[in-house]
């Protein structure tokens, strides 16, 4: 082997190691950025409109997703330059990652829809109660 195939060898090994610690980095932001277990548990509100509220706020992901798209990102530019001698733990990485904050995703619509609903529901209720008086 030539000098020169050497040290592009020595550069792509550096490379790809750096691409596997962006990934990995990301991923971490990602995780970091996920609710609290505790926050989506527990709650001090007053009546069910404070705790859909705060749970609301709770099951905000922040910047999660723009991680996750990131450690994606770098993942596939790895896997197309085969880059990685191993990467299966990556890609079951993204994949829990990636189905974690579909799940959350899903909750906080399904609070913000109730969010909405309750207000509304009770107005009605209130509303029939005082034409039967």
């Amino acid at each position: 082997m030539s000098q020169t195939t050497l040290g592009d060898d020595e550069l792509f090994g550096e490379a790809a190691a750096e691409v596997r610690a962006d990934v990995e980095e990301h991923l971490s932001k990602a995780r970091a950025e996920l609710p609290d277990s505790t926050d989506i548990w527990e709650t001090e509100a007053d009546n069910v409109l404070g705790v859909l509220n705060g749970l609301r706020s709770a099951l905000d992901v922040g910047d999660a997703e723009e991680h996750l798209r990131q450690a994606k990102k770098w993942y596939t530019m790895g896997e197309r330059a085969d880059a990685f001698e191993d990467a299966d733990d990556l890609a079951a990485a993204i994949e829990e990652l990636d189905a974690l904050i579909e799940s959350i995703e899903s909750a906080h619509d399904g609070v913000s829809d109730l969010t909405n609903a309750v207000p509304e529901l009770r107005g009605s209720l209130q509303e029939f109660e005082t034409d039967e008086e």
